[in-house]
């Protein structure tokens, strides 16, 4: 199936559109260079053209006005569709941004899958309210759907992040514009198609692809836009806030980086597992993952013997072809990120961090992108390996003393997505997971997840949370109704 061929044109209105100017630009795989297909370039013109078809969608309720249990039966079609094309979804996806298929199939298609039945499943399970009044009056507390809900998503985990959004936000009634980032824009397109098939109607559910400046900031910037949520950095995050102030005051949702702690005391219940997580976790997609655990904190009392196993660990993650099963660290996603990558080592070197494993770009696969598990030793709060996201696989490693340091250290960062801690004692598992500033803190593990719970961060980690029936808020508006009872009795 490496021979499949891709249509890179947009999905508007339940149709597939070149670019109203006719604009493309090129797909190249990571994996070998290959040109997989040219992508329509899409501006502000097609932008419009999709907003308006889910506007018009939204507005005859061809969608929106479904029962709950009929978009339930769509929804949960729509995640067959995901499982019987999981192959072609897993293989587009590696070869678009580079990760391992064998990931790409069991992760990717099956979480996207898994996201999207359950929204489906829990639609028709969420109940309205009815408000404590007087006798005299009858309050209801209703949701309605938002309206046309824009969802920019990035480039590391293509299925999962647009199915985290786009996801509630179908099921809750919206009309959806996605527009998935131009560096691996094909699986978004090909979701499009599974949801029409699945017969979620025509104009509802549309894939605009393009550059951000392009078409992410119309998007974010139209008037008749109700909702943008956004998944990205936290530059262009910020950005993404501003635009919906300047334009209609849309609400707008951002899960942006990262740069999470992982805390590893001297009375870790249990060391190897502990290194198997730091090293598994960070080295995971090639490092392109926002709640990576790029800083390792380790007590100095355990810090070489925790470094003597990590690092016999290390030869495994050797990034490899991704579309053979063995591989377990695939591609950087293209020449861009990979140099960046590479600049963060050299400032680490620079800074005065000694390199213990790695640093260096490799090519496994003739024309790919690939760089070797990276670890750093004696690194400091003040490194910008350790301040900033790097998004590659780089792990810092810092030490530390006590438990009042470790927490100060790991909240000394504009971050706060997740976190962990591990140790025996469950009274400093508590104190510390209280203490750090994170949206989600790790006792004892590190990124175990189920979709039944909240994803989101604190600080310039971003605001609002995917996954978890608390996704419904974003994609939904309150509403009372006050009924006045004059009673005859």
């Amino acid at each position: 199936m490496t021979d499949l061929s891709f249509d890179g044109r947009a999905f508007i209105n339940g149709e597939r559109i070149a670019a109203r100017d006719g604009q493309t630009f090129d797909c190249i795989s990571p994996v070998d260079g290959r040109l997989l297909t040219a992508v329509a370039r899409c501006g502000e013109a097609d932008i419009d053209a999709a907003v308006a078809a889910a506007r018009a969608a939204f507005e005859d309720r061809r969608w929106s006005g479904m029962a709950p249990a009929q978009r339930k039966r769509v929804m949960i079609k729509f995640a067959e569709q995901l499982i019987a094309h999981a192959d072609e979804l897993a293989l587009t996806e590696t070869l678009d941004m580079g990760k391992p298929v064998k990931y790409a199939r069991s992760v990717d298609v099956n979480s996207a899958a898994n996201c999207i039945r359950w929204y489906g499943e829990a639609v028709d399970k969420v109940y309205d309210e009815i408000a404590p009044t007087p006798s005299t009056a009858l309050a209801l507390i209703t949701r309605e759907p938002v309206g046309v809900v824009g969802v920019i998503v990035p480039w590391n985990y293509p299925m999962i992040m647009a199915a985290w959004k786009i996801a509630p936000a179908l099921a809750a009634g919206n009309s959806v514009v996605l527009k998935p980032s131009e560096k691996s824009p094909l699986t978004a397109l090909r979701l499009a198609e599974l949801a029409l098939a699945a017969g979620i109607p025509p104009g509802v559910f549309n894939v605009v692809p393009g550059y951000g400046a392009e078409a992410g900031s119309p998007l974010a910037l139209h008037m008749d836009v109700d909702c943008i949520a956004f998944t990205g950095s936290t530059r262009v995050g910020k950005q993404i806030h501003v635009m919906a102030g300047q334009s209609n005051l849309k609400r707008a949702w951002t899960e942006l980086g990262g740069k999470s702690p992982n805390i590893v005391f001297a009375d870790c219940p249990d060391l190897d597992k502990a290194v198997e997580a730091a090293v598994g976790s960070i080295f995971f997609n090639q490092g392109e993952s926002c709640n990576a655990p790029s800083r390792l904190f380790v007590e100095a009392s355990i810090k070489d013997a925790f470094l003597e196993k990590a690092l016999k660990l290390v030869p495994q993650y050797q990034p490899g072809n991704p579309l053979e099963k063995s591989t377990v660290m695939g591609a950087i996603v293209d020449r861009t990120q990979l140099d960046t990558v590479l600049r963060y080592i050299e400032s680490g070197r620079q800074e005065g961090a000694k390199l213990l494993a790695g640093g260096e770009a490799v090519e496994p696969v003739k024309g790919g992108l690939y760089v070797q598990p990276t670890i750093f030793d004696g690194v400091t709060n003040t490194m910008t390996i350790a301040r900033e996201e790097i998004f590659g696989p780089v792990l810092s490693v810092l030490s530390f003393t006590d438990a009042a340091d470790v927490v100060k250290q790991a909240n000394s960062n504009i971050y706060g997505l997740q976190a962990a801690v591990w140790t025996r004692d469950i009274n400093k598992a508590h104190g510390v997971a209280r203490a750090l500033r994170a949206g989600t803190v790790h006792v004892n593990q590190y990124d175990e997840d189920d979709i039944t719970v909240p994803f989101g961060g604190f600080k310039q980690s971003g605001v609002g949370r995917d996954k978890s029936l608390h996704a419904f808020d974003k994609y939904t508006e309150t509403k009372t109704t006050w009924i006045r009872i004059d009673s005859p009795l």
